[in-house]
């Protein structure tokens, strides 16, 4: 706890935001002793009314402090938030882009976090029992830089801030994972990183029960995030954060920064809900520090209070000035995503006493900071030892944690993959997929995952595990509720978590509508996260356009990095999964049927990574009169329509197009050999849009889908009504040759 010759003020969360309506707020200078280098007294900086001001919270110069196991020097540690602020200032200024109000604000709460309380290593951003740090609110990026500057990571040099938001640079408008190490998810989208910072929690909590030993607690670090009010009125942000109120995540600490303001202006326009009052509902233990600009040893205690409860996450409201220090923006919209001006950037300099030129680091918090580099090697350097002397212990155990930390796939595991033939019985490929999965399940010690209320129907449950719960996290099946959008980015938060883990998630193909942003974020991120979308398309019969699937295939397929697995039985089922496996920076969409499907003759396990590939063919020199093209359920409409074809004499080619994106991969010389330039006729049939398929059929090709909503009907009937069907793909064939 904080020493006696501080003054101390953290109050409970109260069920209202009325006690203080508005953020203003400095404390006014006769409250507030200063520390002796220059900074103004705070009632030199414009405040709207006195009636927006903050009770007083006197602050002693120069106290030392002793806090979470640290003494600091409070003049110092003013001298370092006001270097994070000016980094973070003088970036955006330079670029003329970004948000500097939100690094004002919370540069204290991030010099605490950074400087005080977490463990990582700068020279190894990618130590396994790290703590965790995840923006949430992204658009404050420059915080996290700065930090990582200060603390040592070479992702971020000087010249890396000075070329914020620039072609090349790592330091990025929003944090991006795969840009700059250190960061440890990318963020922007508001409400998303909170939904990540839980997903990374879950990791930690099911790695540490399944792991942990008693004599040996070899997984034990802890998730942070700083949200603002924007990721507050996002739904995602209350779903996830009701999970992880279920879920007991009590190694979960987000920070809200409660400026009260959003672009539009002060958030009482849109916004006057009781926060503190809702997570307490959501089952978090609330914290309120009323003084985040300089009340470091409130957020010192708070932190401490924080870690001391076990079976909860914890919201620490912390009550901010968004621009602090800005004599004539400060708590206003025009400091949240501009640049200050080069008028308020010196007038900010003269009101915090701050006579360097920009990017300057004063020695002594740069010698101050220093230490983290010699700081964190030692700490790895202690976990590695611990982790050398489990293995001694438990061999098997650590052969499989290991295997999740460095994402080396065990020897042989592709032989789990169940095989078919065409003597094997008709089955949904739903139901293929969880042989799949459950086969993964026995040889994947990081594969976890679950449904959105839907188990049942998705068919996702593993068979060899029970459900993940507060008090068994152990456990590998995740019941995520319904809760489609925050199941994609939790999913996400759990793939960068580690490179081995590997989450699947599920629904209603027609249900990635609700979770679609978090699935662009996978992408975008590169988190390898299995997205298993059941009742693909019109053939789930009676449910009805509400739930028919139709431009869904042809938009993921218009997202990069992402594989659109559409599989059409069980050997393409398995090769859809063994290619979402071993795609280790792309996530996987497998669309799956509800209706039963034949095993082809032709399909293939080991084909699927070609994308497209021939699963019959009776012409020679690669000159087919005809090529016909299905994806899942309608493979086997084009493979009957083949062979009707061929008993009247054609030579034709009948191709499986499981994925567009693995077949571009390709050489030329092997889509040569599927597609032949010089064969123009080629039909395609997928339940679907017709968008796109020109792509591969050409502009003198035919292809069948659908291009309106479906109807509720029984599948067949829905199939020929919409002209779905063999006599509808060898009219159209001969009509081509």
């Amino acid at each position: 706890m904080a020493s006696s010759s501080s003054s101390l003020t953290v109050a409970k969360a109260v069920p209202s935001r009325s006690a203080f309506p508005i953020h203003g707020s400095f404390p006014p200078s006769s409250s507030l002793s200063v520390p002796s280098f220059g900074l103004k007294p705070a009632n030199s900086i414009t405040a709207t009314s006195a009636a927006r001001r903050h009770a007083p919270i006197p602050i002693r110069a120069s106290a030392a402090v002793e806090t979470l196991g640290k003494t600091t020097d409070t003049e110092l540690v003013e001298k370092s938030v006001n270097t994070i602020r000016f980094l973070s200032i003088d970036a955006v200024e330079k670029a003329n882009s970004g948000h500097p109000g939100l690094p004002m604000g919370c540069a204290p709460m991030g010099h605490v976090l950074y400087d005080e309380v977490m463990r990582y290593n700068p020279k190894n951003p990618y130590w396994f029992n790290r703590d965790r740090f995840v923006l949430s609110a992204g658009h404050g990026c420059m915080l996290q830089y700065a930090l990582l500057h200060l603390a040592g990571y070479d992702a971020v040099k000087e010249e890396d801030l000075r070329n914020f938001r620039q072609w090349g640079s790592k330091t990025p408008g929003h944090p991006e994972n795969f840009e700059t190490p250190g960061v440890e998810v990318t963020t922007g989208p508001l409400g998303q990183g909170v939904a990540n910072a839980v997903g990374l929690a879950v990791a930690e909590k099911h790695l540490a029960a399944r792991y942990n030993k008693p004599d040996s607690k070899i997984i034990d670090h802890y998730t942070y995030c700083i949200l603002g009010d924007g990721c507050q009125m996002e739904g995602i942000a209350n779903e996830a954060c009701s999970l992880a109120g279920h879920w007991g995540l009590g190694k979960l600490i987000a920070f809200y920064d409660d400026n009260h303001i959003s672009i539009d202006g002060n958030t009482e326009i849109a916004f006057t809900e009781s926060v503190e009052a809702r997570f307490e509902a959501l089952g978090w233990h609330v914290i309120w520090v009323k003084n985040g600009n300089n009340g470091y040893d409130e957020i010192r205690a708070a932190i401490e209070e924080a870690k001391s409860v076990k079976d909860k996450p914890t919201l620490i409201k912390v009550t901010t000035t968004i621009g602090f220090g800005s004599p004539n923006k400060a708590n206003s919209y025009s400091v949240h995503g501009s640049a200050l001006g080069a008028k308020e950037v010196e007038a900010t300099r003269k009101n915090l006493g701050w006579p360097h030129e920009p990017f300057h680091v004063p020695e002594d918090v740069k010698k101050h900071w220093s230490r983290h580099v010699a700081d964190g090697a030692a700490l790895e350097v202690e976990w590695n030892t611990k982790f050398a002397e489990y293995e001694k212990k438990y061999p098997e155990e650590a052969a499989e944690l290991n295997a999740i930390i460095t994402g080396q796939l065990p020897a042989g595991w592709e032989k789990a993959l169940p095989t078919y033939t065409p003597d094997s019985p008709a089955d949904a490929t739903r139901n293929l997929s969880q042989q799949n999965l459950n086969a993964l399940a026995n040889v994947l010690p990081g594969l976890l995952g679950g449904s959105a209320d839907l188990a049942s129907s998705n068919m996702t449950l593993l068979k060899m595990s029970g459900d993940f719960q507060k008090n068994i996290p152990e456990e590998r099946n995740v019941r995520f509720g319904v809760r489609e959008h925050s199941m994609g980015a939790i999913c996400n938060g759990i793939a960068l978590h580690s490179p081995g883990l590997i989450p699947y998630c599920a629904t209603f193909f027609v249900f990635t509508d609700y979770m679609r942003a978090a699935m662009r974020i996978s992408a975008l991120s590169e988190a390898r996260v299995l997205y298993v979308m059941t009742h693909d398309s019109i053939g789930l019969g009676e449910d009805g356009p509400t739930h028919q699937p139709i431009e869904h295939l042809a938009s993921f397929r218009a997202m990069p990095n992402i594989l659109m697995l559409r599989p059409a039985d069980g050997n393409e089922t398995a090769g859809a999964y063994r290619v979402a496996v071993l795609n280790k920076k792309r996530p996987s969409v497998l669309a799956l049927s509800r209706q039963k499907l034949p095993q082809l003759p032709g399909t293939s396990i080991e084909k699927v990574e070609k994308g497209g590939y021939t699963i019959s063919d009776n012409s020679t020199g690669n000159k087919p009169d005809v090529i016909l093209i299905g994806t899942g359920s309608e493979l086997e409409i084009a493979a009957k329509a083949g062979d009707e074809l061929r008993r009247e004499g054609k030579a034709v080619r009948v191709v499986s197009f499981v994925s567009w994106e693995l077949f571009d991969d390709q050489s030329d010389e092997y889509k040569e050999s599927v597609l032949p330039a010089a064969v123009k006729a080629r039909v395609s049939i997928e339940a679907g849009t017709t968008f796109g398929w020109d792509k591969i059929v050409g502009s003198e090709g035919k292809a069948i889908g659908i291009d309106r909503f479906g109807a509720s009907a029984p599948a067949p009937k829905i199939y020929k009504e919409f002209g779905l069907t063999v006599e509808a793909v060898v009219a159209a064939a001969k009509q081509l040759c």
